[in-house]
């Protein structure tokens, strides 16, 4: 019996002090030392791959935001506002019309078929709205140049990133809005264009937040 009791308390003690272990271990020794390697690699990224803007965080270069109005009584949705470039169409997007506030809301796809008769009418509206929210007199926009990602939603609905056709086609509208040159616009984009990672993994992309922010100092400055 009191073997059995001896040998029932060693258990437990060993129990014990492998639990100790293992959560000085497991959730202190490692988290520290995975944080303190990520904050000395990749801060940036570890922190959240925040975007700044006059010394404040406007955003995440992970996640995209929307460019709006205020929304007009009557109006379901806010218009955009077309001083900025425009994301991709999304209602999981916050809004941000002058780029210094977010507000995350919802994520997700719309979950619809290629041949879903209300999504094929969503991209048909959204085509129509793109070629006339960016025909400025002198330049008009045929349907033949609007891209798919102008016109429909990423998996996510946050996604960051517009194609390079896109920002260029945006380009003769900032330009107007903004009395700015349009081969200044067009560096601008330039200048913001990532290619492929390694030169063949992925597709080109412009970060639609870090663009608007540099337009931003552009317009202004």
């Amino acid at each position: 019996m009191n073997s059995s009791v001896s040998g029932t308390g060693r258990l437990l003690w060993a129990g014990l002090r492998a639990l100790l272990v293992l959560t000085v271990v497991c959730g202190v020794i490692y988290p520290l030392a995975v944080t303190g390697v990520a904050q000395a690699v990749m801060g940036h990224r570890a922190n959240g791959s925040e975007v700044r803007d006059g010394g404040r965080v406007v955003g995440s270069s992970l996640i995209g935001q929307s460019y709006t109005l205020p929304l007009k009584k009557g109006r379901q949705t806010p218009a955009p506002d077309l001083r900025w470039f425009q994301p991709r169409p999304s209602n999981g997007l916050g809004t941000n019309s002058v780029n210094t506030q977010y507000k995350l809301l919802v994520s997700g796809a719309t979950n619809r078929s290629g041949d879903n008769a209300e999504l094929i009418e969503w991209v048909k509206d959204a085509k129509s709205a793109v070629i006339k929210d960016n025909s400025v007199p002198g330049y008009r926009v045929r349907p033949g140049d609007v891209p798919a990602d102008a016109v429909t939603s990423s998996g996510s609905g946050l996604d960051p990133d517009i194609s390079p056709q896109y920002a260029k086609l945006q380009v003769h509208r900032i330009a107007a809005r903004n009395h700015l040159a349009v081969d200044r616009v067009e560096r601008l984009v330039a200048g913001h264009t990532t290619g492929r990672a390694l030169g063949f993994v992925g597709e080109p992309r412009v970060n639609v937040l870090e663009l608007n922010v540099a337009l931003r100092k552009l317009a202004t400055g």
